[in-house]
């Protein structure tokens, strides 16, 4: 499954966020926004089970992610 994943980082950690993401298996595109949200990714995951997954032991585990907010992309 498609995922997309946005994140509001407390300022001055972008990078650090940006390195410990970038080579995940999971995370296929890392972008760096203006606005809102710091930076979103896009994951490729086999289901809810390994997004939790990434959810608990990854995203929640990085210094410096304030708020994130998870898309599960369909299809038309």
């Amino acid at each position: 499954m498609e995922v997309f994943i946005l994140l509001v980082v407390r300022p001055g950690l972008e990078n650090e966020v940006y390195e410990k993401l970038k080579d995940r298996p999971e995370v296929k595109e890392i972008y760096r926004l203006y606005g809102d949200y710091d930076i979103i990714i896009r994951l490729s995951v086999e289901g809810i089970k390994a997004l939790d997954e990434f959810h608990d032991k990854v995203l929640r585990k990085l210094r410096g992610i304030e708020i994130s907010e998870t898309l599960i992309a369909s299809s038309y």
